[in-house]
């Protein structure tokens, strides 16, 4: 069974940073493309970030030039490294692999002041 476990949200001041982690397991991590999400409250979930096998990447336009995704295949392990954070970007954050599959408990990001 695959399973997803997000971490690293936090409560953060307007212009912080913030490095997520996303540990997968029961999938064959390396040969999926991998994407973050994520959900504010009363909104749809959106995606925030991918990453593809040969380590290409994918950014919505509120996440460029703020956000790199990365990962790591020895360790199961997609991170999101979050600079100058935003008050719009406090939500739940959630990764998962392309396609999706079931979702994770997510990671709560606060940004304010």
């Amino acid at each position: 069974q695959v399973q997803f476990v997000e971490s690293g949200g936090n409560l953060v001041q307007p212009g912080g940073s913030l490095r997520l982690s996303c540990a997968a397991s029961g999938t064959i991590f390396s040969i999926y493309a991998m994407a973050w999400y994520r959900q504010a409250p009363g909104k749809q979930r959106e995606v925030v970030a991918a990453i593809g096998t040969s380590s290409d990447t994918s950014y919505a336009d509120s996440a460029k030039g703020r956000f790199t995704i990365s990962r790591d295949n020895a360790k199961n392990t997609v991170y999101l490294q979050m600079n100058s954070l935003k008050p719009e970007d406090t939500a739940v954050y959630y990764c998962n692999q392309l396609p999706n599959l079931g979702w994770g408990q997510g990671t709560q990001v606060t940004v304010s002041s």
